[in-house]
């Protein structure tokens, strides 16, 4: 070990001097410092010789978040002598579609939603990652399958094949709570759906009210919803029926989709289990709809929202001690497993290099994910991470959900048609919380759905 960490700082130095000292300053950790770090991965990369070569990239961060990625880009660099070029732009789905038309594409693009990928890769815009990366991902991830089917897509020839690595997910399946609520009320975190329904009925029952729900979101009113919905399809029904439902191969007005849809009213439609009754959830902005959690007394126990949300909570809450959350969880009696809803950015080579294939095998080594998760806004599902490298107990806890995860399905509503994802189906659910029924509402989008086919 001592020999390896004499290697890096030797292969440091020579880099620092070929750059100007740019690695050096750029370095968020020390090479072999941190013990929380698989530092050894970097051994295969510092055996290869890549120096003059250049590897770019192109994704949608900007900011911070391109202080991030940078921050692990810069390990790669120093491990092989290459240089790799991130630009960040906030208009990434149409500049990736002007370069790939254009035939001056970069090496890699990084894709937020992957219907933006299957579209190029169908054009023959996208270079195959090979059936040995997919067995890895399919090896090495938990729910392995899963991203292996989120990252294949037809090719020009309507041949499908891998072409998707994902790296950086996200986590929608969460309940936040208060823990000094429940502990004064004397309420258990629920571990079924079952017991969450319990619950919601024991809080009323106690002369609470269970949930806030705000769907609210100026053009974009109506998408929690979406996710709800989306949730509970991966709850009732098997994976395989959730991936023909966003495919439209089984249509929305399905008695499957509007079982799930009524499910959701049973949470949303109810005045007793929402904070300002049913006719508030419509209007009530997203972002303001947790604060009933914080009021004295509570204003509601509950409040199902993706891991971002804390960015909206009072200023000075201390996650894991004013407010938590746990997995929103399965049934025990559908026997479905332990399904996740999230979303993630996918990485695809649009120009193939040497340099290339090796960068993204260094996507797949634990370093890569530990060095990302120890500051913020990073989940992975590579199961042989270091948990302990999460910068903190909440980004731990949902990696932890995420590796426990049995399937992860993709945001239904990013995946389909805009005109459906991101318009009927929006506007669709905010109809229902407003006194339209399940059947209407899921004729509805479906017709808009037969309207643009």
């Amino acid at each position: 070990m001592k020999r390896f960490l004499f290697l890096l700082t030797g292969l440091i130095v020579a880099i620092s001097m070929m750059t100007g000292s740019v690695v050096a300053r750029t370095m968020k950790y020390p090479i072999g410092k941190d013990k929380r770090f698989h530092w050894e991965d970097l051994k295969a990369f510092q055996k290869l010789d890549l120096k003059g070569q250049t590897v770019s990239i192109i994704g949608p961060w900007l900011g911070p978040d391109r202080d991030l990625v940078e921050s692990v880009l810069v390990y790669f660099e120093a491990a092989t002598g290459a240089k790799v070029d991130y630009a960040g732009s906030d208009s990434f789905e149409q500049q990736i579609v002007i370069d790939v038309r254009a035939g001056s594409p970069p090496n890699i693009a990084i894709f937020p939603q992957p219907g933006l990928a299957a579209d190029i890769a169908s054009k023959g815009g996208l270079v195959p990652l090979g059936k040995e990366t997919e067995n890895w991902v399919k090896n090495n991830y938990a729910a392995g399958q899963s991203w292996v089917d989120l990252g294949t897509y037809k090719n020009n020839k309507g041949q499908k094949e891998f072409y998707g690595f994902f790296y950086k997910v996200d986590l929608k399946s969460l309940v936040w709570y208060i823990p000094d609520n429940f502990a004064e009320m004397d309420y258990i975190v629920p571990q079924s759906m079952e017991d969450l329904i319990s619950l919601s009925n024991q809080i009323v029952k106690d002369g609470g009210t269970p949930w806030c729900i705000g769907l609210g979101s100026g053009d974009a009113t109506g998408w929690p919803a979406t996710d709800w919905v989306e949730d509970i399809m991966l709850r009732t029904q098997s994976p395989d029926v959730y991936d023909k439902w966003v495919a439209n191969e089984i249509p929305f007005n399905d008695s499957r989709v509007v079982n799930a849809i009524k499910i959701f009213g049973s949470f949303a439609k109810n005045d007793k289990f929402v904070s300002g009754g049913a006719s508030s959830v419509g209007s009530t902005d997203f972002r303001d709809s947790p604060r009933g959690l914080f009021t004295v007394p509570p204003k509601c126990y509950m409040h199902r929202q993706a891991s971002f949300i804390p960015s909206f909570f009072p200023k000075g809450t201390e996650l894991g001690v004013d407010a938590d959350f746990f997995y929103f969880p399965a049934y025990t009696s559908k026997n479905l497993g332990k399904p996740v809803l999230g979303a993630g950015t996918l990485w695809a080579i649009t120009k193939d290099s040497k340099a290339t294939r090796h960068f993204m095998d260094f996507l797949k080594t634990r370093l890569a994910n530990e060095i990302w998760m120890s500051q913020s806004g990073f989940l992975s599902a590579l199961k042989s991470v270091n948990l302990d490298a999460y910068g903190n107990d909440t980004l731990r806890k949902q990696g932890e959900i995420l590796l426990k995860a049995t399937t992860f399905r993709f945001d239904g509503s990013d995946l389909m048609p805009g005109a459906i994802g991101a318009g009927s189906f929006w506007t669709g659910m905010v109809n229902y919380v407003s006194g339209s029924s399940e059947k209407k509402v899921a004729d509805s989008i479906q017709a808009s759905w037969d309207a643009i086919k």
